[in-house]
């Protein structure tokens, strides 16, 4: 056995204090009992709430020039506005490619994430997701001078088709017999490609699809459908229980008070301004 002498044992001893000090400084303590901050204690105490979002589809969320100064608005903007209100804070708002939204969510770098988001089972295995708040079926959006050639969702097959890089969409995309596919981070950017005829279809929520054509007499959304049924939630880190329940109530009292819907139609007719 080595043994240390008395200056190397007090070094030793020294350090281990250090480590024992400093173990203890990863959470906030919440009070007299010395138990860890909850994520809704956390955010509270902070006195903002930071929203991770994708702004890029409206009428979610999407840039507008608001007296003479862009702001992200559409209506899971107003949404997040109306959470942050409920628990009593600021709300800060992160624009973020949707798919690095999670990402920044396990980060710590925002408190939860409202982009159109729905609640896959694969997703459901790194997040927790509050109930759903609303329902959205999937459409195509295609240039106006196509519309007599893909009137049905068999026209789509061995055509270019375009989607959101790890949305919901693409799954839907891929799907599509014989199609060749282009994933894009960026909405704007697959808008634009349907525009310079690089894709010939993008597939996207009815009410995003329908806000595009409706601000862009090029742009057109046939009457078909490629399914629906699939609902938006939020995204919280797994393990904050008492964030979701809250998050939960803040939903079921804004949708029984018909708040939901009237954040869809007042960011509709914003995106079509």
């Amino acid at each position: 056995m080595v043994k240390m002498n008395g200056k190397k044992t007090l070094a030793v001893i020294l350090m281990l204090c250090m480590i024992f000090a400093f173990s203890g400084c990863g959470k906030e303590k919440s009070g007299a009992d010395n138990t860890p901050l909850t994520k809704l204690e956390e955010i509270k105490k902070a006195g903002k709430i930071v929203l991770g979002t994708s702004a890029d589809y409206p009428p979610y969320e999407f840039h507008k020039e608001i007296d003479g100064k862009d702001a992200i608005v559409g209506f899971e903007i107003e949404m997040a506005k109306a959470i942050a209100e409920e628990i009593g804070v600021e709300l800060e708002i992160k624009d973020i490619k949707f798919d690095g939204l999670l990402a920044a969510l396990f980060a710590d770098k925002i408190d939860f994430v409202i982009a159109g988001m729905t609640p896959t089972e694969e997703r459901a295995k790194s997040v927790d997701f509050s109930k759903e708040y609303f329902v959205d079926e999937h459409k195509v959006l295609i240039k106006s001078e196509d519309a007599g050639m893909i009137k049905t969702a068999d026209d789509l097959k061995n055509l270019k088709i375009g989607a959101q890089k790890s949305s919901i969409q693409e799954g839907i995309a891929q799907g599509i017999e014989g199609a060749e596919l282009k994933l894009i981070s960026k909405i704007t950017d697959l808008v634009l490609e349907v525009s310079n005829d690089k894709i010939d279809a993008l597939v996207l929520g009815k009410a995003t699809a329908e806000a595009y054509a409706d601000r862009n007499e090029d742009l057109f959304v046939p009457e078909f459908s490629l399914g629906g049924g699939n609902g938006s939630a939020i995204a919280i880190k797994k393990g904050n229980e008492d964030f979701v329940k809250e998050l939960n109530n803040i939903i079921e009292k804004l949708k029984n008070e018909g708040k939901i819907d009237e954040f869809v139609t007042y960011a509709t007719e914003l995106a079509n301004e």
